[in-house]
């Protein structure tokens, strides 16, 4: 609770949320999401679970959600980091190790990662790390009264080589 107001500071900044489907109207709002929060269980189907990224000292600079699907072998993935802390490595890093926890960890066979193909550094992010792009939705997303195209990318459990565990060896 003590970082609502940077996470509503940058949900709220329209960079941000033009990809996004969330976009929070007050303090209020962040306040009733982290509670809802706070009480889902991991790896509970049919839930989205959202994490912090923090640098080392604790500061929240983005975050990542998770939907455990009601396949018990599949999650997506969403991630979101604050402009200012973009393109510094912070969300290759959040995403290859949440990738590493839920293949190895959790057991997980397949993950997916929806995202607007105007969205090209998150479709960057996504091929450096590993995911391929396995379709291309036309008009299949309905968001603020408008139709908006999606795109879906994957990766396998067995065709993940995650970068952070081969830094470290």
């Amino acid at each position: 609770m003590q970082d609502r107001d940077d996470f509503f500071r940058y949900r709220s900044m329209p960079e941000i949320f033009k990809y996004q489907s969330w976009q929070p109207k007050d303090i209020g709002e962040i306040e009733e999401f982290i509670k809802e929060n706070i009480e889902i269980c991991p790896n509970t189907s049919n839930t989205w679970m959202q994490l912090a990224i923090c640098l080392e000292d604790g500061q929240l600079i983005g975050d990542m959600g998770i939907h455990f699907m009601e396949d018990d072998y599949q999650v997506e993935i969403g991630y979101t980091l604050s402009t200012e802390f973009q393109g510094n490595g912070y969300a290759r890093e959040a995403v290859s190790a949440i990738i590493d926890y839920l293949f190895y960890e959790l057991k997980k066979h397949r993950i997916t990662a929806s995202v607007d193909p105007d969205n090209t550094k998150s479709i960057k992010l996504l091929e450096k790390v590993g995911f391929r792009k396995e379709a291309h939705f036309i008009k299949s997303f309905r968001m603020n009264n408008q139709w908006y195209d999606d795109c879906v990318y994957a990766v396998l459990a067995d065709e993940w080589n995650s970068p952070v565990t081969k830094n470290m060896v």
